[in-house]
């Protein structure tokens, strides 16, 4: 199974919310997740959530230093 960006928003937002003004409903594949609003710590609680979820695994340091969505998708579904 992949994970999809809707899956990916979904379990930012369970995991830390959402910042006011912050849109997840646009095109944000290229936005950085810290102009999203989620730092290091809420992408690595993310990357815990989606590890035991949907049961795929993959480096955690290496999701914590993908920078945006786009690049987390990536890391996520290559392996």
């Amino acid at each position: 199974m992949s994970l999809t960006l809707e899956n990916l928003k979904r379990v930012l937002r369970e995991s830390a919310g959402t910042e006011d003004g912050v849109d997840l409903g646009g095109d944000i594949l290229d936005t950085p997740f810290e102009e999203l609003g989620y730092d290091s710590l809420a992408v690595l609680e993310a990357t815990s959530r989606i590890t035991r979820e949907f049961r795929i695994e993959f480096d955690d340091d290496a999701a914590v230093a993908a920078a945006t969505p786009r690049e987390f998708l990536a890391l996520v579904n290559a392996g």
